[in-house]
């Protein structure tokens, strides 16, 4: 069970901090809820259903600073580019959907890769693999600038250098 005033990662939607554990009444049940806010947007609450295992398995603590350091020490070898669209996109949405660190980063360094490798073609990276490519570093970025206290820029310049 999570607890009040606790950061965690909450599937792709970031770094939220738990704001209260409340119930609330539907129909003629009461159901309790984990109310969540999101750390580096303002735009929403998120309330996740105590009881149901499927989405409350999406929330996660963040890492620690010294998980976060090595894992970006310890940098993933970014694996091979699948010409096939629709796996690839499937393959970006499971790992997305995971939430995993070290996926998310060896899905940042592939795409950047095969970005620079479309470049010096002449050619544009896909819109889709851009989007993924904007989700994972949204994602990695926040939680490790938030974890080290640095800025998304850097993490972003350990992760590619």
């Amino acid at each position: 069970m999570f607890s009040i005033g606790q950061t965690v990662l909450y599937g792709s939607n970031g770094v939220c901090m738990i704001d209260d554990v409340t119930e609330k009444r539907i129909g003629s049940s009461k159901i309790e809820y984990y109310v969540l806010k999101p750390v580096c947007t303002n735009t929403s609450t998120l309330f996740v259903p105590v009881s149901n295992q499927q989405l409350v398995g999406k929330i996660r603590c963040v890492l620690t600073a010294d998980e976060a350091n090595r894992i970006l020490d310890n940098l993933p070898e970014c694996g091979e580019w699948n010409d096939n669209k629709i796996e690839r996109s499937d393959s970006f949405r499971t790992v997305i959907s995971s939430g995993d660190s070290v996926e998310l980063i060896r899905l940042i360094r592939l795409i950047n890769l095969h970005e620079r490798e479309q470049t010096a073609k002449g050619k544009r990276l896909h819109i889709s693999d851009e989007r993924f490519l904007k989700e994972a570093e949204k994602m990695i970025c926040e939680e490790f600038s938030i974890v080290l206290n640095t800025t998304r820029e850097s993490v972003l310049e350990r992760i590619l250098n």
